[in-house]
């Protein structure tokens, strides 16, 4: 496969098509797939600090720039990048316990709120000054403020992002939350935060749970027990920005030429949110829970291989060094927003 000039030709839309293939037609790929989600699971196995994340999003889009990805295999990416993260995206819920979220304190949920509403408008209004398209700043904005890919993927269908846009804010937020990863452990100790500052900011600035758990690890026992819990606060404010998202791109009733009404939230985040509520019921038990959230790794493993397949470097070239400029900017808008709220407030 030969990426052309886009304005005439186009690569199939692993990441923004709106059609999903059949099982059976998608078989094969997700054969590939799936063995692809098993090196990355046990690349994460062997080293703990490499997060699943970076390792699929890398292999997708080694056979995506190889041209391995066939027409035959291209279905089964597809599936995997729209049907299986939004599966992966509703067990979420199940790592989100309300009591554990008010077990943090207004203050530490002010910290939260603070850093999510500040980096979301902020980055969108650095991208458009940056002449980049309000899709593209959107996109980046959201994966930066809640949770990366994941977020990205839950937003893209309430917008009229390219395949591009869509493959370069997950490569921005995979690469930051990578960096994030290495530096801001080390940046704790060094500005002398006790663990329960440190665990805030890392929960608070950087973007995958995974990343979090690779950097709290780091950090120590104490910081990782508080960086997760504010990572999964972050997160329950995604059904928030879906919302918001979908209120703002809806168009008015007289210029809807299907008569249907949008929903306001896609049926895959109401699922994410009954599975918060049933969390925090404390109904299931924990060995359900595990296996709950293994399903779930290797679920959104799955879907950021197929993502990752996406994206195209000699595509991505083409749009300039500014996004690059923004994500790097957005990086240091959310790393220096909950570091500055953290230092003041706890």
């Amino acid at each position: 496969m030969v990426a052309g000039d886009t304005s005439t030709m186009r690569l199939p839309r692993v990441l923004t098509s709106k059609a999903v293939p059949t099982v059976q037609s998608a078989a094969p790929g997700l054969a590939v797939a799936a063995a692809l989600t098993a090196v990355a699971l046990l690349v994460n196995e062997a080293v703990s600090t490499v997060s699943t994340l970076l390792v699929s999003v890398i292999l997708g889009a080694l056979v995506g720039n190889l041209g391995l990805v066939t027409d035959r295999l291209q279905p089964g990416f597809q599936f995997a990048a729209r049907r299986l993260l939004r599966v992966g995206i509703v067990f979420l819920g199940l790592r989100l316990s309300l009591t554990d979220v008010a077990n943090l304190g207004i203050v530490t949920i002010i910290v939260v709120v603070t850093t999510v509403v500040a980096t979301f408008i902020g980055t969108q209004r650095l991208g458009v000054r940056l002449g980049l398209s309000p899709d593209l700043s959107l996109l980046v904005a959201t994966g930066y403020s809640i949770c990366g890919a994941s977020a990205i993927a839950a937003v893209e269908g309430s917008t009229d992002a390219t395949e591009d846009e869509v493959a370069v804010s997950i490569g921005l937020v995979t690469l930051c939350g990578t960096l994030a990863i290495i530096s801001i452990p080390p940046l704790g100790d060094l500005l002398g935060l006790t663990d329960r500052q440190l665990g805030t900011w890392i929960g608070a600035s950087i973007h995958d749970v995974g990343q979090v758990a690779a950097a709290g690890s780091i950090a120590g026992t104490g910081a990782l027990a508080v960086a997760v819990v504010v990572k999964l606060t972050r997160i329950s404010l995604l059904a928030g920005i879906v919302a918001w998202v979908n209120v703002r791109r809806r168009p008015p009733a007289g210029e809807r030429t299907d008569g249907k009404k949008p929903p306001l939230l896609p049926l895959f985040v109401i699922g994410f949110l009954i599975m918060v509520v049933v969390r925090s019921a404390d109904v299931l038990s924990d060995d359900l829970i595990g296996w709950a959230r293994d399903l779930e790794k290797i679920l959104l493993t799955a879907a950021l291989v197929g993502l990752g397949s996406g994206v195209r470097i000699d595509r991505l070239r083409k749009l300039g060094p500014a996004p690059l400029l923004l994500g790097l900017s957005a990086w240091i808008v959310v790393a220096g927003i909950s570091l500055a709220a953290t230092a003041l407030l706890i």
